[in-house]
């Protein structure tokens, strides 16, 4: 005789009780050890609380830098207003006494910041050579000369620099901890570099991918919940000093359709090829290979090298009406809101003057004026095809040009989809940002890997040994 299906019912019930008393519990005694050496493991805390605190530190100068290149940018262009020939004395001027102070006293702080960061990661530097490529020493100099170099109104950014300057803080951050903590300098240097760019931009989130992209080698570090957070935390102070603004202002892209995309596809092969081209002209320019009058003029005399691109950068800058000055963020937030208009040539005379401001060997960065260079090109092809879409199209070019010249995608589709109003353009922006880059790697080698490579070779036959093939082969 069968039993009545609310006994069966409670059959199956008290056998999923008993399943479920039966159940492996884990040891409370195991756990409570785990849980008592984290909490008493002073060396773990104490490195925890000093990277946390020199990522905010790091955050707080990249603000202080900011202000004081923007300060140094409206001082030129006071004097410049009272005097339009003056950069043509003034410039030149100061490009050789930069070239100077920067070749005497501080010549790791020449250039970008971010290939130097590069080559203090890489697995063949020796640990007493980082100094050379990220100290604080050299972040007070990168500090003052970039400042400098915008009081002279020379054509560059301070994003890369900022880079070399957070990574030189936080580096400091390792002396303060126990000897055998788990965080070493590689981990400090990529969280350093990334807070750099994160705290530059305003966007936390490209710190993060700037690091993946760009600086971190190795698993661990891209997976490091610590070093992550202090990337976050950095670009979190710049937020919390600047508020959610950006720099180029706010991109107003209408609603999309398909007459955007021969426009958008034209916009993004420009951009791509002409990044690609940038990027092989620094790489071939800053090998000091080549046999010309102006490498030559570089190599024997420097000095004179550098007056000359001052020179020339000035009249770049006075022939554009002071466009070409400075990182490009004026010219491009005029661009991007529809309240001024440029010359069609602007975008290749900052190209030219972004050019010979990185090759005078003056610390310079090439993030904004790329920036600015690419928003050039969208403009003029929208005006070209007199298309609706021009805030669109500008938008792809920046995103276009700054992804072939640094290769590095992701890190720009951030940086500009955080000045696009709303998110019409997430999916065309980030297709802009992958042809580009596969264009630009048919005509270049990746910009910031090469003149890694190229400080290497350098420190190689500083310290008197040859260097392995592959620097060799970027170098030349």
């Amino acid at each position: 005789m069968t039993s009545p299906p609310r006994r069966r019912w409670q059959h199956a019930l008290a056998h999923l009780q008993t399943l479920w008393r039966a159940r492996r519990l884990p040891d409370s005694d195991a756990i409570s050890p785990a849980l008592r050496k984290e909490l008493s493991d002073w060396g773990l805390w104490t490195s925890r609380v000093m990277v946390v605190l020199f990522a905010v530190l790091a955050g707080w100068t990249i603000v202080g830098f900011t202000w004081l290149t923007e300060q140094a940018l409206s001082m030129f262009f006071a004097g410049r207003a009272r005097a339009w020939w003056a950069p043509l004395l003034w410039t030149p001027a100061c490009t050789v006494a930069i070239v100077w102070c920067t070749r005497r006293f501080a010549p790791g702080a020449a250039g970008s910041g971010i290939p130097q960061v590069m080559a203090a990661l890489d697995a063949t530097m020796p640990p007493a050579e980082v100094g050379r490529f990220a100290s604080l020493r050299l972040s007070v100099a990168k500090i003052v000369l970039t400042a400098w170099g915008l009081l002279a109104g020379l054509s560059l950014g301070r994003e890369g620099p900022s880079v070399q300057i957070a990574a030189g803080l936080m580096l400091q951050a390792r002396s303060l901890m126990p000897k055998r903590s788990a965080i070493n300098p590689h981990s400090l240097l990529v969280a350093g570099g990334a807070a750099g760019i994160a705290a530059a931009f305003n966007t936390p989130l490209a710190g993060v991918m700037f690091a993946i992209e760009e600086l971190a080698r190795k698993p661990e570090q891209r997976s490091s919940g610590l070093i992550i957070a202090a990337i976050v935390l950095a670009g979190v102070v710049a937020v919390s000093a600047h508020g959610n603004s950006t720099y180029f202002g706010v991109i107003h892209a209408p609603n999309l359709d398909l007459s955007l995309l021969l426009p958008g596809l034209a916009v993004t092969v420009a951009a791509g090829l002409a990044g690609g081209l940038f990027a092989r002209l620094l790489l071939a320019s800053l090998g000091g290979e080549g046999v010309d009058f102006m490498s030559r003029l570089r190599a024997r005399h420097p000095l004179r090298f550098a007056a000359v691109c001052g020179l020339m950068v000035a009249v770049i800058g006075t022939v554009t009406g002071g466009a070409a000055f400075g990182s490009g963020y004026a010219p491009t937030q005029a661009l991007v809101e529809g309240t001024g208009e440029l010359s069609p040539l602007y975008g290749l005379l900052k190209f030219i003057a972004t050019w010979l401001s990185t090759w005078s060997g003056v610390p310079a960065g090439v993030f904004a004026p790329s920036l600015a260079i690419g928003a050039a090109i969208g403009h003029d092809i929208a005006t070209l095809l007199h298309h609706p879409h021009t805030p669109a199209l500008i938008a792809l070019g920046m995103v276009g040009f700054l992804a072939a010249v640094t290769q590095a995608p992701l890190t720009s589709f951030i940086i500009v989809m955080e000045m696009v109003d709303g998110h019409g353009m997430v999916l065309s922006l980030m297709a802009c940002a992958l042809v580009a880059t596969v264009l630009s790697r048919v005509i270049s080698p990746p910009l910031y890997p090469g003149l890694a490579n190229m400080q290497l070779a350098g420190l190689a036959k500083l310290l008197g040994k040859a260097p392995d093939a592959k620097a060799a082969t970027s170098a030349s």
